[in-house]
């Protein structure tokens, strides 16, 4: 799937995401990752949504988005509701979509200048 629109020089943009990787701006990342519109975190230890924990989420909450998009994969999951407590504790919106759809939407909200972070488990 390829994502394409005119953005910024100095924001992250995900450019498309398939068996290459997920592309960020004009780079390719193979693995899960956390992007922000200025930051970048690869090499993010998540495979699946079960393997999400305060210790690997602390590098979305140090971030202090408002609203963080968790893309599953390819298949739709949801978080667990212990997980769920975490990001209400901190007053962080949290939405969980498959991957393509996470990328798509942080796009779009990031574009508009919105404080968004996606988390991305990256599942080709």
């Amino acid at each position: 799937m390829e994502l394409n629109l005119d953005l910024p020089q100095d924001l992250n943009f995900i450019r498309s995401i398939d068996s290459q990787g997920i592309r960020i701006n004009n780079d390719y990342y193979h693995g899960s990752l956390v992007v922000s519109a200025s930051h970048l975190v690869t090499g993010w230890a998540v495979q699946c949504l079960g393997d999400t924990n305060a210790e690997n989420l602390q590098v979305i909450f140090d971030l202090q988005p408002e609203l963080v998009l968790i893309g599953c994969g390819k298949t739709q999951a949801f978080l667990a509701p212990a997980t769920q407590m975490l990001f209400l504790e901190r007053h962080i919106g949290v939405e969980v979509m498959v991957t393509d759809a996470a990328c798509r939407t942080f796009n779009l909200l990031a574009g508009d200048g919105r404080d968004v972070v996606a988390a991305l488990i990256w599942a080709y």
